[in-house]
């Protein structure tokens, strides 16, 4: 059968040819030649598709070897009546010097019918029977057949797709997309294309080659494509070949058209998401294109990831770990179609050790256990269980994978009973530092399925709740692992039942701390570490009050707290604890923070470091000022201690400082011990004597005991001069706390105070008058500089 002709020529504008404007060489585009019978009809659709026009930048006048560098318009494109335009357009030269101009010739194929011999559109690519003038006489010689060139064989194929690695995988996706549609002729300017940039029109034409050897044979025949235009927006075939300098911007093109451009740098690699597209791509680099056939003989077709991935495992080439996932998946519901060998083929791939294989992937090959036959099943598991240990042992970040492979081994019948205690220790700590994992459906469905695992998964957790019980409250209050069973779990269970606070019981720290260790189950004086996490829970890392720090230590001893290490907690207590507001010259809270400082030092005495041990005896010495068992000196000892114990920590400077400032400020003081203050210049401790002298304890007593205003007078009047410290607090308490008390007394209390001063020396008396007299105010004060001297 002979093949219908086209032959259409542009000649450009110049001398007339030897035939004179209208002879066959004149100037325009026309047909110049065309098989009788073609309807006009059809001419006039092929028409537009026939014309060539040439780079941008290309010369008007080529030379030879210029004309041989122009890209060739190799089209094949479809016609409304499904007809189909096999078309070469090439640029050409000129007569009598003048412009280039194109010529192009084409063929019509049968839309039932491909090319004689069988071949493929794309395979006439470059044949020796393409015409690059107008046949002499106008009329075409017979043409039986387009013999392929042989420039694009196999081996072409192979060394291309290599070249082309990294934008292989795009392209691919793209290929498969285009596709899954199939418009007719008349949807064609609708249809999604894919456009490839290339400096040369012939490695577009071997895209387009490997295209059709991806795809099935009549997918292939009927593939639609151009190896150039200079307008890719106006093209109608599906794959399109452009030059650099017409490629459209990727991002502003049609949304229907994908743009490779492979003139640009490298692409980035990235995961595709297209499985199909990148296990097509190692095909290709693993230079075995006729897997493709094999794979569409299999059901779901060349386009099923898995029966691809499945014949490359059997081929031996690596289709990554989505593919493996893939081909198990498919052989999981294909297996027959596979045959014996092929079958046996494959386990044996997935026996071979793979470092990039995912949990998903021993997923689908667990459920490809479950439908092959024993003995295959059985190889599978024997070849996978040394991959599965390791990742049920791996220790890496994350639980979720080592958890579904345990599943998968459970599944598989592979033994990790030794490994489950490292699990869970790691399953554990992950828990506790991510609490809305344990929520994760897979980590609860193989804690129920699993008992081994989930008996030491809450010993671990309950290893871990002694060190750390918030992180445990935290995580057993996200998540529904219960605490039923014959386990002990005294810190767990503790933790289950938090808040342990004062709150709980009603106020009383050691309440709370009763009814924690009662939900633990377990006595401190057998397991003393519950002791710690009781204390932890009820006090969150805080310290209890001095008084309930010593009945905790009186109640428990001090073997229990030196095992548990919560005598620190206590020491704490004592030291870190703020002083209250004391109602009397001790005060309550004093005193039990000095008793505990007592107690402390008798029931740790090898556990406290020199400074503690020195802030501890501080406590205990203001505990027995303020008892009144203390001999002097006072103020001599508390700053002796003080430098031993530094830094002190502020609550007990505060206690010890409070302690001694009011008994110093009481009438009962030893002889000296106000000199001593006087003559220490320490601004803290006279800073804390003049806070202690504002207190309202003693503006009452300096307003209703002349004798006691007569006592401060003679006090804060005394040794002016010593030191700038003391006569800043003399003067501001003469003037700001005594001075408001004396003013408010009447006059028979104001000459009671006199009478006092009188018996201790009529000087006494003479400079409180003096003092006194209305608008001496501090002017006077300031005047004692030979008054007032104690005697």
């Amino acid at each position: 059968m002979s093949l219908a002709q086209l032959h259409y020529t542009s000649a450009p504008q110049g001398p007339d040819g030897p035939d004179g404007p209208d002879g066959p060489d004149g100037p325009g585009s026309r047909f110049t030649a065309v098989t009788p019978g073609i309807p006009r009809s059809l001419l006039n659709e092929a028409e537009p598709l026939l014309g060539y026009e040439p780079p941008r930048d290309a010369p008007e006048h080529p030379g030879a070897a210029e004309l041989a560098a122009f890209p060739q318009a190799f089209s094949h494109t479809l016609l409304s009546d499904g007809t189909r335009l096999l078309a070469r357009a090439v640029r050409t030269g000129a007569n009598g010097g003048g412009p280039a101009g194109s010529h192009t010739h084409a063929v019509l194929l049968p839309g039932d019918a491909g090319l004689p011999g069988g071949g493929l559109p794309i395979s006439a690519w470059n044949s020796s029977r393409w015409a690059s003038a107008a046949p002499v006489g106008g009329s075409p010689a017979q043409l039986e057949a387009l013999p392929p060139s042989g420039l694009l064989g196999r081996e072409a194929l192979v060394g291309f797709a290599a070249s082309r690695g990294p934008w292989l995988p795009g392209f691919l996706a793209s290929l498969r997309e285009l596709t899954e549609e199939a418009p007719g002729p008349r949807d064609a300017d609708r249809a999604a294309r894919i456009v490839l940039v290339e400096r040369d029109s012939a490695d577009v034409a071997l895209w387009i080659a490997l295209a059709c050897a991806v795809l099935p044979r009549d997918r292939a025949d009927l593939l639609t494509f151009t190896t150039y235009t200079r307008r890719p927006r106006d093209a109608r075939q599906r794959i399109v070949g452009v030059l650099p300098g017409d490629a459209p911007e990727p991002d502003g093109f049609d949304h229907r058209c994908r743009v490779h451009d492979c003139t640009a740098p490298v692409p980035a690699e990235r995961t595709s998401t297209d499985i199909w597209a990148g296990i097509a791509a190692r095909v290709w680099l693993g230079r075995a294109p006729e897997l493709f056939a094999e794979a569409a003989a299999l059901p779901g077709g060349v386009f099923s990831p898995g029966a691809l991935a499945v014949v490359a495992l059997c081929a031996d080439l690596a289709p990554g770990p989505d593919g493996r996932t893939a081909a198990a998946g498919w052989a999981q519901t294909h297996a027959r179609a596979l045959g014996e060998a092929r079958l046996h083929r494959l386990v044996e791939a997935f026996q071979a050790g793979a470092e990039d294989r995912t949990a998903a992937e021993f997923a689908a090959l667990t459920r490809l256990f479950t439908a092959l036959p024993e003995d295959l099943g059985q190889r599978l598991a024997a070849g996978l269980a040394l991959e599965l240990r390791a990742g049920v042992a791996d220790s890496g970040p994350g639980i979720t994978r080592p958890v579904e492979l345990l599943r998968v081994a459970d599944v598989l019948g592979v033994d990790c009973t030794d490994l489950l205690p490292g699990l869970a220790r790691r399953l554990a700590r992950s828990l506790l530092a991510d609490p809305e994992a344990a929520d994760t459906p897979g980590l609860l469905t193989v804690l129920e399925e699993h008992f081994e695992l989930r008996t030491a998964l809450l010993s671990a957790l309950d290893a871990l709740a002694a060190e750390d019980p918030p992180a445990a409250v935290r995580l057993l209050g996200r998540t529904s692992l219960a605490l039923t069973g014959v386990q002990a779990l005294p810190h767990l269970r503790m933790c289950a039942g938090a808040p342990w606070t004062p709150a709980a019981g009603g106020g009383d720290g050691l309440a709370a701390l009763h009814a924690a260790l009662r939900a633990c189950g377990v006595s401190p004086f057998t397991d003393p570490l519950v002791l710690r996490t009781a204390v932890r829970l009820v006090w969150d890392g805080g310290a209890p009050a001095p008084g309930e720090a010593r009945r905790l230590l009186s109640e428990t001893g001090s073997d229990a707290h030196r095992a548990a290490g919560t005598w620190r907690t206590l020491v704490r207590a004592a030291l870190d604890t703020p002083a209250g507001t004391a109602p009397t010259d001790t005060g309550v809270d004093d005193a039990d923070a000095a008793a505990l400082a007592h107690d402390l030092l008798r029931c740790f005495p090898d556990e406290l470091e020199p400074r503690v041990r020195g802030a501890l005896l501080l406590l205990e010495f203001a505990g027995e000022i303020g008892a009144g068992r203390a001999g002097p000196p006072w103020t001599e000892r508390v700053l002796a201690l003080r430098a031993e114990a530094e830094p002190v920590e502020p609550a007990v400077l505060a206690r010890v400082f409070g302690t001694l400032t009011r008994r110093l400020l009481s009438e009962e003081r030893p002889e000296g011990e106000l000199y001593a203050l006087i003559h220490c210049g320490e601004p803290e401790l006279l800073t804390a004597y003049a806070t202690a002298a504002q207190e309202e304890r003693v503006r009452d007593r300096l307003r209703t005991a002349p004798a006691y205003a007569a006592d401060c007078f003679i006090a804060w009047s005394s040794l002016p001069g010593a030191n700038r410290a003391w006569d800043r607090t003399r003067t501001s308490l003469l003037d700001k706390v005594l001075r408001p008390a004396v003013r408010a007394l009447s006059e028979e209390d104001t000459a009671s105070v006199e009478r006092c001063l009188e018996r201790a020396g009529l000087h006494r008396a003479e400079e409180f008058r003096a003092w006194n007299r209305p608008g001496a105010l501090s002017r006077l004060s300031r005047r004692f500089g030979g008054l007032g001297r104690p005697r």
